[in-house]
Protein backbone atom coordinates (compact mmCIF):
# COMPACT_ATOMS: atom_id res chain seq x y z
CA UNK A 1 0.00 0.00 0.00
CA UNK A 2 1.49 3.43 -0.96
CA UNK A 3 2.16 6.09 2.24
CA UNK A 4 -0.39 8.31 2.09
CA UNK A 5 -3.18 9.27 4.35
CA UNK A 6 -5.76 7.84 2.91
CA UNK A 7 -9.22 9.54 1.76
CA UNK A 8 -12.61 10.31 3.23
CA UNK A 9 -15.69 9.28 1.30
CA UNK A 10 -17.40 10.07 -1.90
CA UNK A 11 -21.19 11.80 -2.11
CA UNK A 12 -23.60 12.23 -5.15
CA UNK A 13 -26.96 12.52 -5.04
CA UNK A 14 -29.53 13.92 -7.69
CA UNK A 15 -33.33 14.30 -7.75
CA UNK A 16 -35.69 14.11 -10.07
CA UNK A 17 -33.71 13.00 -12.81
CA UNK A 18 -34.80 10.10 -15.45
CA UNK A 19 -31.56 8.60 -15.74
CA UNK A 20 -30.86 9.28 -11.75
CA UNK A 21 -28.82 5.83 -11.05
CA UNK A 22 -27.00 6.12 -14.05
CA UNK A 23 -26.00 9.19 -12.89
CA UNK A 24 -25.18 8.38 -9.85
CA UNK A 25 -22.85 5.86 -11.34
CA UNK A 26 -21.13 7.93 -13.17
CA UNK A 27 -20.67 10.44 -10.43
CA UNK A 28 -19.29 7.59 -7.85
CA UNK A 29 -16.89 6.67 -11.12
CA UNK A 30 -15.35 10.22 -10.82
CA UNK A 31 -15.33 10.04 -7.10
CA UNK A 32 -13.75 6.75 -6.90
CA UNK A 33 -10.24 7.82 -5.43
CA UNK A 34 -11.77 9.31 -2.36
CA UNK A 35 -12.80 5.58 -1.68
CA UNK A 36 -12.23 2.02 -2.88
CA UNK A 37 -13.26 -0.01 -0.58
CA UNK A 38 -17.06 -0.22 -1.15
CA UNK A 39 -19.70 1.82 -3.34
CA UNK A 40 -23.51 2.02 -3.26
CA UNK A 41 -26.28 3.81 -4.70
CA UNK A 42 -29.98 3.76 -3.14
CA UNK A 43 -33.11 5.19 -5.37
CA UNK A 44 -36.76 6.02 -4.68
CA UNK A 45 -40.11 6.02 -6.37
CA UNK A 46 -43.65 5.04 -6.28
CA UNK A 47 -44.42 1.33 -6.22
CA UNK A 48 -47.88 1.54 -7.87
CA UNK A 49 -48.51 -1.94 -7.25
CA UNK A 50 -47.54 -1.83 -3.88
CA UNK A 51 -48.89 1.63 -3.13
CA UNK A 52 -46.34 3.17 -1.30
CA UNK A 53 -43.03 4.53 -2.00
CA UNK A 54 -40.33 2.04 -1.93
CA UNK A 55 -36.24 2.55 -2.19
CA UNK A 56 -33.98 0.20 -4.24
CA UNK A 57 -30.44 -0.45 -3.35
CA UNK A 58 -27.46 -1.99 -4.62
CA UNK A 59 -24.03 -1.69 -2.85
CA UNK A 60 -21.00 -3.77 -2.32
CA UNK A 61 -17.61 -4.53 -1.41
CA UNK A 62 -15.21 -3.16 -4.28
CA UNK A 63 -14.60 -0.36 -6.84
CA UNK A 64 -18.00 0.97 -8.66
CA UNK A 65 -16.82 -0.69 -12.00
CA UNK A 66 -16.94 -4.61 -10.03
CA UNK A 67 -19.92 -3.63 -7.98
CA UNK A 68 -22.40 -2.13 -10.79
CA UNK A 69 -20.89 -5.04 -13.40
CA UNK A 70 -24.13 -5.95 -14.32
CA UNK A 71 -26.18 -3.17 -17.09
CA UNK A 72 -28.99 -4.93 -14.97
CA UNK A 73 -28.90 -3.58 -11.74
CA UNK A 74 -28.63 0.26 -13.23
CA UNK A 75 -31.45 -0.20 -15.55
CA UNK A 76 -33.96 -2.37 -14.05
CA UNK A 77 -32.86 -2.89 -10.36
CA UNK A 78 -32.65 1.09 -9.34
CA UNK A 79 -35.63 2.04 -10.46
CA UNK A 80 -36.74 6.08 -9.42
CA UNK A 81 -35.84 9.76 -10.42
CA UNK A 82 -33.95 10.40 -7.37
CA UNK A 83 -31.10 8.71 -5.97
CA UNK A 84 -28.02 9.01 -3.70
CA UNK A 85 -24.37 7.53 -3.95
CA UNK A 86 -21.54 6.51 -1.66
CA UNK A 87 -17.94 5.54 -2.31
CA UNK A 88 -16.54 4.30 0.99
CA UNK A 89 -13.23 4.59 2.57
CA UNK A 90 -13.62 3.19 6.23
CA UNK A 91 -12.24 6.09 9.09
CA UNK A 92 -14.79 4.75 11.32
CA UNK A 93 -15.94 0.96 11.78
CA UNK A 94 -14.20 -1.83 9.75
CA UNK A 95 -13.55 -2.09 6.40
CA UNK A 96 -14.66 -5.78 6.39
CA UNK A 97 -18.03 -5.50 7.50
CA UNK A 98 -20.10 -5.55 4.90
CA UNK A 99 -22.86 -3.92 7.25
CA UNK A 100 -20.96 -0.82 7.05
CA UNK A 101 -21.40 -0.17 3.43
CA UNK A 102 -23.04 2.71 2.74
CA UNK A 103 -25.40 4.46 1.95
CA UNK A 104 -27.32 3.34 4.74
CA UNK A 105 -31.58 2.70 4.04
CA UNK A 106 -34.36 2.26 6.87
CA UNK A 107 -38.09 2.07 7.25
CA UNK A 108 -39.49 4.60 10.29
CA UNK A 109 -43.06 6.23 11.34
CA UNK A 110 -42.20 8.98 8.66
CA UNK A 111 -41.33 6.38 5.84
CA UNK A 112 -38.39 5.50 3.98
CA UNK A 113 -34.78 6.81 4.71
CA UNK A 114 -31.22 6.70 3.45
CA UNK A 115 -27.96 8.34 4.13
CA UNK A 116 -24.61 8.83 2.85
CA UNK A 117 -21.46 10.19 4.88
CA UNK A 118 -18.21 11.84 3.99
CA UNK A 119 -16.31 12.67 7.60
CA UNK A 120 -16.17 12.01 11.24
CA UNK A 121 -18.27 12.23 13.57
CA UNK A 122 -16.33 14.12 17.01
CA UNK A 123 -19.06 13.04 19.58
CA UNK A 124 -19.37 9.59 18.21
CA UNK A 125 -18.49 7.78 21.34
CA UNK A 126 -20.71 9.79 23.54
CA UNK A 127 -23.71 9.49 21.17
CA UNK A 128 -23.19 5.57 20.64
CA UNK A 129 -22.81 5.17 24.83
CA UNK A 130 -26.48 7.17 25.36
CA UNK A 131 -27.82 5.53 22.65
CA UNK A 132 -26.22 1.98 24.11
CA UNK A 133 -27.94 2.92 27.56
CA UNK A 134 -31.06 3.12 26.49
CA UNK A 135 -31.00 -0.25 24.71
CA UNK A 136 -30.26 0.90 21.12
CA UNK A 137 -29.55 -2.29 18.87
CA UNK A 138 -26.74 -1.62 16.29
CA UNK A 139 -26.74 -2.92 12.57
CA UNK A 140 -23.39 -1.37 12.20
CA UNK A 141 -20.21 0.21 13.55
CA UNK A 142 -20.22 2.95 11.83
CA UNK A 143 -20.91 6.50 13.31
CA UNK A 144 -23.14 7.50 10.32
CA UNK A 145 -25.84 5.58 12.05
CA UNK A 146 -25.84 7.26 14.83
CA UNK A 147 -27.62 9.92 12.82
CA UNK A 148 -30.20 7.68 11.97
CA UNK A 149 -30.88 7.10 15.47
CA UNK A 150 -30.84 10.61 16.03
CA UNK A 151 -33.80 11.27 13.54
CA UNK A 152 -35.62 8.48 14.77
CA UNK A 153 -35.93 9.26 18.52
CA UNK A 154 -36.52 12.80 17.79
CA UNK A 155 -39.93 14.00 19.55
CA UNK A 156 -40.35 16.69 16.54
CA UNK A 157 -43.57 15.22 14.38
CA UNK A 158 -42.29 17.21 10.93
CA UNK A 159 -40.00 14.88 9.28
CA UNK A 160 -37.64 18.15 8.43
CA UNK A 161 -37.87 18.91 11.93
CA UNK A 162 -36.75 15.42 13.24
CA UNK A 163 -33.33 15.61 10.71
CA UNK A 164 -32.68 18.98 12.16
CA UNK A 165 -32.96 18.67 15.55
CA UNK A 166 -30.64 15.36 14.87
CA UNK A 167 -28.05 17.57 13.13
CA UNK A 168 -27.97 19.91 16.03
CA UNK A 169 -26.61 16.75 17.78
CA UNK A 170 -24.16 16.28 16.34
CA UNK A 171 -20.27 17.78 15.92
CA UNK A 172 -17.23 17.17 13.81
CA UNK A 173 -16.75 16.91 9.92
CA UNK A 174 -19.40 15.51 7.92
CA UNK A 175 -21.17 16.37 4.42
CA UNK A 176 -24.43 14.41 4.28
CA UNK A 177 -26.75 12.90 1.78
CA UNK A 178 -30.07 11.98 2.79
CA UNK A 179 -32.80 10.97 0.48
CA UNK A 180 -36.47 10.54 1.66
CA UNK A 181 -39.51 9.18 -0.40
CA UNK A 182 -39.85 12.78 -1.37
CA UNK A 183 -37.02 14.87 -1.05
CA UNK A 184 -33.07 14.90 -1.74
CA UNK A 185 -30.95 16.86 1.17
CA UNK A 186 -27.16 17.83 0.86
CA UNK A 187 -25.58 19.06 4.29
CA UNK A 188 -21.97 20.09 5.33
CA UNK A 189 -21.11 20.45 9.04
CA UNK A 190 -21.01 24.42 10.40
CA UNK A 191 -17.45 24.11 10.45
CA UNK A 192 -16.96 23.14 6.77
CA UNK A 193 -14.49 20.94 7.00
CA UNK A 194 -15.71 18.94 3.91
CA UNK A 195 -16.00 20.30 -0.02
CA UNK A 196 -20.08 19.65 -1.41
CA UNK A 197 -20.90 21.27 -4.07
CA UNK A 198 -24.53 21.90 -5.69
CA UNK A 199 -24.94 21.44 -9.54
CA UNK A 200 -27.50 21.23 -12.15
CA UNK A 201 -28.45 19.01 -15.29
CA UNK A 202 -31.19 19.00 -17.54
CA UNK A 203 -33.18 21.04 -15.20
CA UNK A 204 -32.45 18.69 -12.21
CA UNK A 205 -30.44 19.19 -9.06
CA UNK A 206 -27.59 17.68 -8.07
CA UNK A 207 -24.77 17.63 -5.44
CA UNK A 208 -21.30 16.18 -5.10
CA UNK A 209 -18.28 16.33 -3.15
CA UNK A 210 -16.25 17.39 -6.09
CA UNK A 211 -17.05 19.12 -9.19
CA UNK A 212 -15.36 16.59 -11.47
CA UNK A 213 -18.62 14.38 -10.71
CA UNK A 214 -19.98 17.20 -12.02
CA UNK A 215 -18.02 17.20 -15.35
CA UNK A 216 -18.23 13.25 -16.46
CA UNK A 217 -22.15 13.66 -16.49
CA UNK A 218 -21.95 16.96 -18.04
CA UNK A 219 -23.79 19.08 -15.25
CA UNK A 220 -23.13 22.87 -14.39
CA UNK A 221 -21.97 23.36 -11.17
CA UNK A 222 -23.45 26.29 -9.73
CA UNK A 223 -22.08 26.88 -6.18
CA UNK A 224 -20.70 25.28 -3.24
CA UNK A 225 -23.00 24.21 0.02
CA UNK A 226 -21.91 26.42 2.65
CA UNK A 227 -20.71 25.45 6.07
CA UNK A 228 -23.84 24.88 8.05
CA UNK A 229 -26.12 25.24 5.06
CA UNK A 230 -28.68 22.18 4.82
CA UNK A 231 -30.40 22.32 1.25
CA UNK A 232 -33.68 20.93 0.72
CA UNK A 233 -34.16 19.81 -2.52
CA UNK A 234 -37.69 18.48 -3.48
CA UNK A 235 -41.30 19.37 -6.17
CA UNK A 236 -41.26 23.05 -4.97
CA UNK A 237 -37.23 23.35 -5.66
CA UNK A 238 -38.05 22.21 -9.51
CA UNK A 239 -40.66 23.91 -9.59
CA UNK A 240 -39.39 27.66 -8.18
CA UNK A 241 -35.83 26.86 -9.22
CA UNK A 242 -34.14 27.53 -6.03
CA UNK A 243 -33.28 24.85 -3.21
CA UNK A 244 -34.89 25.83 0.16
CA UNK A 245 -31.89 26.26 2.60
CA UNK A 246 -31.49 26.53 6.57
CA UNK A 247 -28.81 26.57 8.75
CA UNK A 248 -26.92 25.28 11.27
CA UNK A 249 -24.82 27.43 13.34
CA UNK A 250 -21.19 26.22 14.75
CA UNK A 251 -20.36 25.51 18.27
CA UNK A 252 -18.98 28.45 20.38
CA UNK A 253 -15.97 29.44 20.16
CA UNK A 254 -15.26 27.92 16.34
CA UNK A 255 -15.28 29.15 13.06
CA UNK A 256 -14.88 27.70 9.70
CA UNK A 257 -12.31 25.28 9.18
CA UNK A 258 -12.00 23.45 5.62
CA UNK A 259 -9.59 21.09 5.57
CA UNK A 260 -6.75 22.28 3.97
CA UNK A 261 -5.46 18.56 3.11
CA UNK A 262 -8.03 18.55 0.46
CA UNK A 263 -5.98 20.65 -1.74
CA UNK A 264 -2.86 19.13 -1.14
CA UNK A 265 -3.49 15.75 -1.57
CA UNK A 266 -7.16 14.95 -1.52
CA UNK A 267 -9.19 16.12 -4.00
CA UNK A 268 -8.72 15.75 -7.94
CA UNK A 269 -6.71 18.57 -9.52
CA UNK A 270 -9.60 19.42 -11.75
CA UNK A 271 -11.94 19.94 -8.97
CA UNK A 272 -12.92 22.91 -7.86
CA UNK A 273 -13.18 22.68 -4.07
CA UNK A 274 -14.11 25.56 -1.39
CA UNK A 275 -15.04 27.92 -4.58
CA UNK A 276 -11.25 27.24 -6.60
CA UNK A 277 -9.69 24.76 -8.78
CA UNK A 278 -7.54 22.42 -6.95
CA UNK A 279 -5.46 22.67 -9.62
CA UNK A 280 -4.79 26.25 -9.34
CA UNK A 281 -3.70 25.90 -5.60
CA UNK A 282 -1.12 23.19 -6.11
CA UNK A 283 0.67 25.49 -8.33
CA UNK A 284 0.80 28.01 -5.83
CA UNK A 285 1.90 25.60 -3.18
CA UNK A 286 4.24 24.81 -5.65
CA UNK A 287 5.65 28.15 -6.24
CA UNK A 288 5.65 29.00 -2.39
CA UNK A 289 7.86 26.10 -1.71
CA UNK A 290 9.86 27.82 -4.26
CA UNK A 291 9.92 31.16 -2.48
CA UNK A 292 10.90 29.06 0.87
CA UNK A 293 13.38 26.68 -0.66
CA UNK A 294 15.26 28.37 -4.03
CA UNK A 295 16.70 25.89 -6.31
CA UNK A 296 20.41 27.69 -5.55
CA UNK A 297 20.13 26.95 -1.98
CA UNK A 298 18.95 23.05 -3.08
CA UNK A 299 21.12 21.88 -5.23
CA UNK A 300 25.11 21.79 -4.65
CA UNK A 301 26.43 21.17 -8.45
CA UNK A 302 26.54 23.83 -10.51
CA UNK A 303 27.66 22.56 -13.86
CA UNK A 304 26.04 24.39 -16.46
CA UNK A 305 25.77 21.06 -18.68
CA UNK A 306 23.61 19.27 -15.72
CA UNK A 307 20.70 20.91 -15.54
CA UNK A 308 18.66 20.18 -12.72
CA UNK A 309 15.32 17.90 -13.27
CA UNK A 310 12.20 18.91 -11.06
CA UNK A 311 10.21 15.41 -11.02
CA UNK A 312 6.77 14.67 -9.27
CA UNK A 313 5.59 11.75 -7.50
CA UNK A 314 2.54 11.46 -9.37
CA UNK A 315 -0.40 11.97 -10.14
CA UNK A 316 -1.29 14.71 -6.39
CA UNK A 317 2.19 16.21 -6.87
CA UNK A 318 2.32 16.83 -10.34
CA UNK A 319 1.04 20.33 -10.39
CA UNK A 320 3.09 21.37 -7.19
CA UNK A 321 6.43 20.42 -9.47
CA UNK A 322 5.36 22.35 -11.98
CA UNK A 323 4.77 25.36 -9.72
CA UNK A 324 8.12 24.94 -7.78
CA UNK A 325 10.16 24.55 -11.68
CA UNK A 326 8.37 27.66 -13.10
CA UNK A 327 8.24 29.63 -10.33
CA UNK A 328 12.56 28.87 -9.90
CA UNK A 329 12.39 29.49 -13.53
CA UNK A 330 11.22 33.20 -13.41
CA UNK A 331 14.06 33.51 -10.82
CA UNK A 332 16.33 33.23 -12.93
CA UNK A 333 17.42 29.21 -12.14
CA UNK A 334 17.75 26.96 -14.48
CA UNK A 335 15.91 24.24 -14.31
CA UNK A 336 13.49 21.80 -16.00
CA UNK A 337 10.40 20.12 -14.92
CA UNK A 338 10.23 16.31 -16.30
CA UNK A 339 8.54 12.91 -16.05
CA UNK A 340 10.87 11.06 -14.27
CA UNK A 341 8.41 8.61 -12.15
CA UNK A 342 6.23 6.80 -14.36
CA UNK A 343 2.51 5.49 -12.18
CA UNK A 344 1.21 2.20 -13.50
CA UNK A 345 -2.70 3.45 -13.15
CA UNK A 346 -3.85 -0.43 -13.82
CA UNK A 347 -2.14 -2.13 -10.21
CA UNK A 348 -4.32 -5.45 -8.80
CA UNK A 349 -3.63 -6.99 -5.86
CA UNK A 350 0.18 -8.88 -5.07
CA UNK A 351 0.16 -11.68 -4.14
CA UNK A 352 3.59 -12.03 -2.49
CA UNK A 353 4.54 -12.67 0.98
CA UNK A 354 4.22 -10.13 3.72
CA UNK A 355 7.08 -8.21 4.78
CA UNK A 356 9.71 -5.42 3.53
CA UNK A 357 10.20 -7.18 0.25
CA UNK A 358 6.53 -7.32 -0.42
CA UNK A 359 6.23 -3.83 0.88
CA UNK A 360 8.92 -2.84 -1.83
CA UNK A 361 7.17 -4.53 -4.37
CA UNK A 362 4.63 -2.98 -4.48
CA UNK A 363 6.50 -0.04 -4.66
CA UNK A 364 7.71 -1.06 -7.60
CA UNK A 365 4.54 -2.29 -9.02
CA UNK A 366 3.11 1.09 -8.90
CA UNK A 367 6.15 3.24 -10.37
CA UNK A 368 8.78 2.89 -12.25
CA UNK A 369 11.43 5.69 -13.03
CA UNK A 370 12.89 6.62 -16.52
CA UNK A 371 16.53 6.76 -16.63
CA UNK A 372 17.46 8.42 -19.45
CA UNK A 373 15.58 11.75 -17.57
CA UNK A 374 17.51 11.02 -14.55
CA UNK A 375 20.96 10.13 -15.31
CA UNK A 376 23.60 12.10 -14.42
CA UNK A 377 21.48 15.28 -13.37
CA UNK A 378 20.56 16.78 -9.71
CA UNK A 379 16.88 15.60 -9.51
CA UNK A 380 14.79 17.46 -7.02
CA UNK A 381 11.89 15.45 -6.12
CA UNK A 382 8.26 17.00 -5.22
CA UNK A 383 6.01 15.13 -3.19
CA UNK A 384 2.66 16.19 -1.74
CA UNK A 385 3.19 14.51 2.26
CA UNK A 386 5.60 12.36 3.80
CA UNK A 387 3.75 9.83 6.40
CA UNK A 388 5.68 6.89 7.81
CA UNK A 389 8.35 7.43 5.00
CA UNK A 390 8.56 3.62 3.45
CA UNK A 391 6.91 4.92 0.15
CA UNK A 392 9.73 7.76 -0.12
CA UNK A 393 12.70 5.81 1.01
CA UNK A 394 11.79 2.65 -1.81
CA UNK A 395 11.05 5.58 -4.65
CA UNK A 396 14.88 6.90 -3.74
CA UNK A 397 16.12 3.73 -3.66
CA UNK A 398 14.95 3.45 -7.51
CA UNK A 399 15.97 6.71 -8.16
CA UNK A 400 19.20 6.24 -6.92
CA UNK A 401 19.13 2.94 -9.38
CA UNK A 402 19.51 5.27 -12.65
CA UNK A 403 22.59 7.33 -11.57
CA UNK A 404 21.34 10.52 -10.35
CA UNK A 405 23.89 13.49 -9.28
CA UNK A 406 22.13 14.12 -6.66
CA UNK A 407 18.84 13.70 -5.10
CA UNK A 408 17.01 16.36 -2.94
CA UNK A 409 13.10 15.75 -1.75
CA UNK A 410 10.80 18.67 -1.45
CA UNK A 411 7.34 18.57 0.12
CA UNK A 412 4.74 20.90 -0.35
CA UNK A 413 3.33 20.57 2.93
CA UNK A 414 4.20 20.53 6.76
CA UNK A 415 5.11 17.79 8.53
CA UNK A 416 2.67 15.28 9.95
CA UNK A 417 2.52 15.60 13.53
CA UNK A 418 -0.88 14.72 14.48
CA UNK A 419 -3.49 12.41 14.01
CA UNK A 420 -6.75 13.83 12.32
CA UNK A 421 -10.29 13.07 14.05
CA UNK A 422 -11.99 14.70 11.53
CA UNK A 423 -12.42 11.77 8.76
CA UNK A 424 -8.61 11.26 7.47
CA UNK A 425 -7.00 8.70 8.29
CA UNK A 426 -3.69 8.68 9.46
CA UNK A 427 -1.49 6.26 10.90
CA UNK A 428 -0.99 6.55 14.52
CA UNK A 429 1.06 9.67 15.84
CA UNK A 430 4.43 7.41 16.77
CA UNK A 431 4.57 6.02 13.40
CA UNK A 432 4.68 9.44 11.73
CA UNK A 433 8.15 9.87 10.30
CA UNK A 434 8.16 13.31 11.77
CA UNK A 435 7.28 12.32 14.92
CA UNK A 436 9.81 8.91 14.83
CA UNK A 437 12.89 11.11 14.36
CA UNK A 438 11.49 14.28 16.71
CA UNK A 439 11.06 16.98 13.79
CA UNK A 440 14.82 16.30 12.77
CA UNK A 441 14.64 17.09 9.30
CA UNK A 442 18.28 16.12 8.80
CA UNK A 443 17.29 12.89 10.24
CA UNK A 444 14.37 12.06 8.44
CA UNK A 445 16.51 12.92 5.08
CA UNK A 446 19.33 10.25 6.18
CA UNK A 447 16.43 7.81 7.11
CA UNK A 448 15.10 8.09 3.25
CA UNK A 449 18.09 8.67 1.77
CA UNK A 450 18.42 12.02 0.14
CA UNK A 451 21.41 14.54 -0.09
CA UNK A 452 18.74 16.65 1.53
CA UNK A 453 15.03 17.10 2.60
CA UNK A 454 12.79 20.42 2.72
CA UNK A 455 9.44 20.96 4.04
CA UNK A 456 6.95 23.98 2.88
CA UNK A 457 6.33 25.64 6.38
CA UNK A 458 3.06 25.97 8.37
CA UNK A 459 2.47 29.50 7.80
CA UNK A 460 3.62 29.16 3.99
CA UNK A 461 0.83 26.62 3.26
CA UNK A 462 -2.14 28.43 4.35
CA UNK A 463 -0.28 32.30 3.01
CA UNK A 464 -0.37 29.84 -0.35
CA UNK A 465 -3.80 29.00 -0.23
CA UNK A 466 -5.07 32.33 0.45
CA UNK A 467 -3.32 33.66 -1.94
CA UNK A 468 -4.89 31.51 -4.40
CA UNK A 469 -8.42 32.08 -3.20
CA UNK A 470 -9.41 34.79 -1.94
CA UNK A 471 -12.18 33.35 0.94
CA UNK A 472 -13.05 34.49 3.86
CA UNK A 473 -13.04 31.34 5.25
CA UNK A 474 -10.58 29.85 7.52
CA UNK A 475 -8.68 25.97 7.39
CA UNK A 476 -8.40 22.88 10.03
CA UNK A 477 -4.30 22.55 9.54
CA UNK A 478 -4.95 20.25 13.12
CA UNK A 479 -2.68 17.29 11.36
CA UNK A 480 0.13 20.17 10.74
CA UNK A 481 0.05 21.82 14.21
CA UNK A 482 -2.29 19.94 16.48
CA UNK A 483 -4.73 22.83 16.76
CA UNK A 484 -8.11 21.38 17.01
CA UNK A 485 -10.69 23.68 15.73
CA UNK A 486 -13.68 21.13 17.09
CA UNK A 487 -13.43 19.45 20.27
CA UNK A 488 -12.82 15.54 20.01
CA UNK A 489 -13.13 12.31 21.50
CA UNK A 490 -9.75 11.81 21.96
CA UNK A 491 -8.51 8.13 21.67
CA UNK A 492 -11.14 6.59 20.03
CA UNK A 493 -9.83 3.44 17.74
CA UNK A 494 -11.27 2.87 14.43
CA UNK A 495 -12.35 -0.35 14.52
CA UNK A 496 -13.45 0.04 18.85
CA UNK A 497 -17.27 -1.04 18.47
CA UNK A 498 -16.71 -4.45 16.24
CA UNK A 499 -17.79 -7.80 17.62
CA UNK A 500 -14.62 -9.24 16.90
Amino acid sequence: MIDKPHDYCGIFGIYDHEDAALLSYYGLHALQHRGQESAGIVTTYFDEKKDRHTMPMHKGFGLVLSVYDDPKIIKNELKGRSAIGHNRYSTSGSSKNPANIQPFRVHYRNGNLAIGHNGNLSNARTLRERFRDEGVLFQSTSDTELILHLISHSREENQMDQIMDALSQIEGAYCLVILTDDKLIAVRDPNGFRPLALGKIDGSYTVASETCAFDIIGAEYIRDVEPGEVLIIDRETSKEQKPKSLRLEPKSGTKSSQCIFEYVYFSRPDSKIFGEMVDKIRRNLGKQLAKEHPLDEVVKSKAEDRRPIVISVPDSSNTAAIGYAHENQKFGFDCKYDIGLIRNHYVGRTFISPGQKSREQKVRTKFNTVKGVIEGRPVIIVDDSIVRGTTSRYLVDMIRDANPLEIHFLVSSPPITHPCFYGMDFPSPEELIANKFDRDVEAIAREIGVDSLRYLSAEGLVEAVKEANESELDYCTACFTGNYPVPVDFGIEKEENEIV
